[in-house]
């Protein structure tokens, strides 16, 4: 059975990878602060800020695991705003650093990690250069998250570029959601700038965990990044009536479809066969 290391196995996205992937036949080993809940994965208390402690944690733990095949990198400062911006900076550019850095001295060749929907230029204060936006426009960071999150993507293509075997498939995530979030989004329908924030995405955390696991069993070399959302929007009201209130004068690029995401996924359907399979719709009475 493949080894990985999942960092942060016991966040919100990370809960649903740790399952998808033990479910899939992989041995997890979670570095993270917090234990996740899933008795079957190796928990190792790790602060990913100490680079000793990764590199260490990556090489085995004795009488546990001895090597590793895979790295997943989801953990970090979740968010603009939680903590300073110095902080944020600090601890998600170094805690990917130290984590990338361990994987690839100890022999480490496929890494898929969270990048982030914040990329495309969210929150949209000044619109997308189009709709549906996808992977084709350079990253508009508008946040020191989502700088961090850009020179991730940079650093991952200069890494690939030293190393043609490596593979890292950075995942930009949309606002990642579980079962019990969806009972909320019927009330977003009342004012279509509530959400425009990301274009009225998000993410299943079930669908997020798949499309990680895709990305592992890719047979690609080189870097990639994927834009990773639902099929759908968070809203029941159609995508032109939303368009045409909150972003007028944006070009639309193909068809916005009835509610269809606009954030695209055309790219991680075609290229990882990512298909979502949950929907806030099947669980919502409307």
């Amino acid at each position: 059975m493949p080894r990985v290391i999942v960092t942060g196995g016991a966040g919100k996205l990370g809960r649903a990878v740790v399952t998808e992937l033990i479910s899939s036949g992989w041995q997890v080993v979670v570095l993270d602060k917090v234990r996740p809940p899933h008795p079957e994965a190796v928990f190792v208390p790790v602060d990913l800020t100490d680079y000793g402690q990764v590199l260490d944690a990556t090489h085995g733990v004795e009488e546990r695991y001895d090597t590793v095949d895979a790295l997943v990198h989801l953990a970090a400062i979740p968010a603009p705003g939680v903590v300073p911006d110095q902080a944020t900076f600090a601890n998600n550019m170094n805690s990917t650093f130290h984590v990338v850095t361990a994987a690839r001295r100890t022999g480490v060749r496929t890494i898929v990690w969270a990048s982030s929907e914040t990329v495309l230029g969210l929150p949209f204060d000044t619109p997308p250069p189009y709709i549906p936006v996808d992977e084709d426009y350079p990253p508009r960071p508008e946040s020191t998250y989502s700088l961090v999150k850009t020179l991730e993507e940079r650093m991952a293509a200069e890494l690939c570029r030293w190393d043609p075997q490596l593979k890292m498939i950075g995942l930009r995530f949309s606002n990642v959601m579980e079962p019990e979030d969806y009972a909320a989004f019927p009330s977003f329908d009342a004012d279509a700038r509530l959400r425009k924030w990301n274009l009225w995405g998000y993410i299943d955390a079930r669908d997020g965990a798949q499309a990680v696991r895709l990305a592992l069993e890719s047979t690609a070399t080189g870097m990639e990044v994927y834009i990773i959302a639902n099929a759908d929007t968070v809203m029941s009201r159609p995508n032109a009536e939303l368009v045409a209130e909150v972003f007028p004068g944006v070009e639309i690029r193909g068809e916005l479809g009835q509610n269809d995401t606009l954030l695209s996924i055309a790219k991680a359907r075609a290229q990882l066969g990512y298909e979502p399979r949950f929907s806030w719709r099947d669980q919502v009475p409307r």
